[in-house]
């Protein structure tokens, strides 16, 4: 990633795993209840929804929440998806420019299928860590918060306990299938996208190596990752929250959505998708670069004290 001009010295791999923790956990404080209505969108059409409740829109699946089981609603799961994110998103961004360097060897400029190759790689190995937190996180987001509807989990840790006296190790790890072909078409997606149009812009010199160089590159990162991983996106969110016996298999939840409601099913909860995303790939990419360089600058100063 060019998050520093050639003639600086490259950040260590601590500081861009730090930093991508970071960056992450802000960029999910700030989007998570656009999350929230993503995966209720989602899930609904699944199974016989609460009478009167039916979610339209993002903005209106938002506004239908805060009515009906208050604010603190949208914020369900949050404590797993900073987990999540400070194990995840450290290994899929972090580890990025080192793999993408380990595949060619050092040399500088890499083609198209080496940055595939390498964002595959960091977001498959980051969900074998952290798919016990996306799992948590997916069912309390799905779950709602209504008097006379029974709750699932009512913390995060009892949730990872439950989950793991009813549906044993499987049941952490359940959906690791879809959930690394969505992370990897994301993460090699995401990456490789704001990578090629950050590079575009700095070498056409429209803009400089700043804010709204990173803003433009972020948005478009986010439009085309959510155009590719939305698909995977929806049958990961349905078979994660499902019951155990509901679905057979990942492959037999996406054929189940197929044959029900048809292929726009893939795309249920498309706009929340985008919006999370979009909006997501901007706070993360910027509030990454900016932690990056605030942490390059401390340890130079730190480095010169001494």
């Amino acid at each position: 990633m060019v998050g520093f001009k050639p003639s600086d010295v490259p950040p260590p791999l601590g500081v861009k795993m730090m930093s991508a923790g970071a960056a992450a956990c802000v960029a999910d404080i700030v989007t998570f209840p656009l999350d929230t209505a993503k995966v209720r969108l989602q899930i609904q059409g699944e199974k016989k929804a609460v009478e009167g409740i039916r979610y339209r829109g993002v903005f209106g699946t938002i506004s239908t929440m805060v009515r009906t089981e208050g604010p603190r609603s949208l914020y369900n799961g949050l404590v797993a998806g900073l987990q999540r994110q400070v194990c995840f998103a450290s290994i899929r961004i972090g580890l990025y420019d080192n793999v993408k360097n380990f595949y060619t060897g050092g040399k500088d400029n890499p083609n198209v299928l080496i940055r595939i190759l390498a964002g595959c790689t960091t977001g498959a190995m980051a969900v074998s860590f952290a798919q016990p937190t996306d799992v948590v996180k997916v069912r309390f987001q799905a779950q709602m918060n209504l008097s006379g509807v029974a709750r699932r989990y009512n913390g995060t840790m009892q949730a990872y306990k439950q989950i793991f006296q009813n549906e044993g190790m499987r049941g952490l790890w359940k959906g690791t299938l879809p959930n690394i072909t969505r992370n990897a078409l994301v993460n090699c997606t995401e990456l490789v996208t704001y990578d090629l149009i950050k590079e575009a812009i700095l070498r056409h010199r429209l803009l400089s190596d700043n804010l709204p160089c990173h803003f433009v590159s972020a948005f478009g990162a986010g439009f085309v990752t959510t155009v590719i991983a939305s698909p995977v996106d929806v049958v990961k969110t349905r078979y994660m929250n499902s019951p155990p016996g509901q679905y057979r298999s990942a492959l037999n939840c996406a054929w189940t959505m197929m044959t029900k409601e048809g292929p726009t099913a893939f795309y249920k909860g498309f706009v929340p998708s985008f919006l999370r995303l979009g909006s997501w790939n901007v706070v993360m990419f910027v509030s990454f670069e900016q932690i990056k360089r605030a942490m390059m600058v401390s340890r130079q100063r730190i480095e010169v004290a001494n």
